[in-house]
């Protein structure tokens, strides 16, 4: 299974809510755009930004990988050994 952020081969993927479900719950909609990730890149994108900054600005794959801090993040994860765990800063 590969990563659709970091495409790296992951044992395991978790999945991500393009426009956090935080949002559609209030208005009953229904939940959007979905993607699978790792766990370190999900936990990443989290770590970086809240949920009216996604839902507002990155609510695409596409936006995702463009922004800046992610793709420095992207840059480094890439190197990372899949099986390890990896920390993620703010």
């Amino acid at each position: 299974m590969n990563c659709e952020l970091c495409e790296r081969e992951v044992n395991s993927l978790t999945i991500h809510h393009l426009v956090p479900r935080q949002k559609v719950k209030r208005k009953k909609a229904q939940p959007g755009q979905t993607v699978n990730l790792c766990s370190a890149c999900h936990r990443q994108i989290h770590a970086l930004f809240d949920n009216q900054h996604l839902a507002q600005h990155l609510n695409t794959l596409d936006k995702l990988k463009q922004e800046p801090r992610i793709q420095k993040f992207l840059s480094w994860i890439k190197k990372q050994d899949p099986g390890k765990r990896i920390r993620v800063h703010r």
